[in-house]
């Protein structure tokens, strides 16, 4: 699932997130969302969120097993 909407991603899911240094060679980083960063309700390069590490990025993929 694509992180591009605010609206499925909540704090407590699990999330692969792009940091800001990785967006060009488009490694993830898997982790919890801590909180949401983005205020818009869409984004195309994925929301903003800080995971429960620290560690800030774009959603760029939602786990499947938060259903």
């Amino acid at each position: 699932m694509s992180g591009t909407k605010r609206s499925s991603i909540k704090p407590g899911i699990k999330v692969k997130v792009v940091q800001k240094q990785d967006q060009r060679t488009g490694k993830l980083t898997e982790g919890t969302v801590e909180k949401l960063l983005t205020k818009s309700a869409e984004h195309p390069h994925g929301i903003k969120v800080r995971l429960t590490d620290g560690v800030v990025g774009r959603v760029k993929e939602i786990d499947s097993g938060n259903n």
